[in-house]
């Protein structure tokens, strides 16, 4: 865990996360566009659904990702990859040696 005391969390996410601890039978995703909030124990063992600015990525919340914020597991950019362009070589026409071959 990181060592950080001060931590913020979205009052909404916060709600959602007391309601959902009460209702422990009912399995329900948690969606946050809270990318902000600071991961806290109150979080541990649950899936949170974290908007990346396309559609939401499921975080499993471990005891190693405490103290980080949720943004820092939804990448918002991905590089793509350049496309390969080969480079076709024209075919040299041989030359024929013998009658038809003349210097000049």
């Amino acid at each position: 865990m990181k060592k950080k005391y001060n931590f913020y969390i979205s009052y909404k996410l916060l709600k959602k996360l007391l309601k959902f601890q009460q209702i422990l039978k009912k399995k329900k995703i948690i969606k946050t566009w809270s990318r902000t909030s600071t991961i806290i124990p109150l979080m541990l063992g649950l899936t949170i659904y974290v908007y990346n600015g396309k559609k939401h990525i499921p975080i499993y919340i471990n005891e190693y990702k405490l103290g980080y914020k949720l943004g820092e597991f939804s990448p918002t950019r991905y590089f793509g990859k350049h496309k390969e362009h080969i480079q076709v070589l024209p075919i040299k026409a041989k030359q024929k040696k013998g009658k038809d071959f003349i210097k000049r």
